[in-house]
């Protein structure tokens, strides 16, 4: 005998919003875990770039006895008599600026998303350059995910 009924092939409702479901959770997952992954990676970038400004100021001071005004480390590229080009050779403007930052300049005080430079007299005092040179300094970045702020203070 012969069946009349045909058979349905396909899936129910039921089966694709299963499959919706999961699909969904794996990509919150995966959004949730490349958001840690460019935190983690602008955190590094933000060490780097402190690092690499650490050790041009630690040569600045070296040549000439005294640590730069944040004035001077904030001139801005491109005008022709940027500071950090004539005297801090080989420092990347790109090093001033914080990954989420378009600036290439530093505040006076820990921002987010800006790079501090706070120098000072040897006694923690005011510094000009002229009355008073500056011996020691503070750079600061704020870290994000709820890290610590990075510090780094001058070698002397």
């Amino acid at each position: 005998m012969i069946s009349l009924k045909s058979k349905q092939q396909g899936f129910t409702i039921v089966e694709l919003l299963i499959v919706i479901v999961v699909i969904g959770i794996l990509a919150g997952l995966v959004l949730v875990t490349f958001n840690g992954i460019q935190q983690k990676a602008r955190n590094t970038e933000r060490q780097t770039d402190l690092k690499a400004i650490q050790s041009h100021l630690e040569a600045y001071n070296a040549q000439n006895g005294r640590y730069p005004l944040l004035s001077d480390m904030n001139t801005q590229p491109g005008t022709g008599n940027w500071w950090i080009q004539t005297n801090m050779k080989g420092l990347d403007k790109e090093a001033l600026r914080d990954p989420k930052n378009s600036t290439h300049s530093l505040a006076n005080a820990a921002t987010v998303n800006q790079y501090a430079y706070a120098p000072t007299a040897d006694d923690g005092s005011a510094c000009d350059n002229t009355a008073t040179d500056c011996g020691k300094y503070t750079l600061t970045s704020k870290l994000e995910g709820g890290a610590a702020d990075y510090v780094l203070n001058s070698l002397n």
